[in-house]
């Protein structure tokens, strides 16, 4: 099993959503890559199958709950100490949006042991439950297009304000 694949940074972090090659938060990766904060280290998908789907403002989440939904595909990157904090901070782990925890992926030659954002434990189950128990195996371009940039929410609601709106209106209005 390969924890660095030759090129680590010191934390190896799996990215399924947002911070992915193309995507909207991507300017953060490429400004850590470009600092010497980050390598890219290919795409990997999660050994086990896991929730993925979308919430408030069209962003993706990660739900820790293994065995349900599909095996996940993403990136993998090996980030430093500094450029972790970075992403934690985009990630709101300390406000509680995310959580950082452990996650086996796999390219074609390893095993690697990461770690990925995971919706909040306090409401990652019922994200899971309001999208029908139905997830995505990948983030694409479809899903971004529903994506709304931080700048352009609303300032009305804090980001948990609006997970927990999302959470009580009807199922029908779901993102698909």
């Amino acid at each position: 099993m390969s924890d660095t694949c030759g090129h680590s940074k010191g934390h190896l972090i799996f990215s399924y959503g947002t911070l992915k090659r193309g995507f909207p938060n991507y300017n953060l990766m490429q400004s850590l890559i470009d600092d010497n904060d980050a390598v890219f280290m290919g795409a990997h998908v999660t050994r086990n199958s896991y929730p993925l789907v979308c919430g408030p403002n069209g962003i993706p989440y990660l739900i820790n709950l293994p065995g349900s939904g599909h095996r996940v595909t993403g990136e993998l990157y090996s980030v430093s100490t500094r450029g972790l904090a970075r992403v934690d901070e985009l990630e709101g782990t300390i406000a509680g949006h995310y959580e950082r925890l452990p996650i086996q992926i796999e390219n074609q030659v390893d095993l690697v042991e990461a770690e990925a954002y995971y919706a909040h434990s306090s409401f990652g189950e019922e994200l899971w439950e309001r999208n029908g128990r139905e997830g995505l195996s990948e983030y694409t371009e479809r899903e971004a297009s529903g994506f709304v940039r931080r700048e352009d929410r609303s300032k009305d609601r804090t980001f948990l304000d609006e997970v927990r709106f999302f959470l009580s209106s009807s199922s029908s209005s779901a993102p698909k």
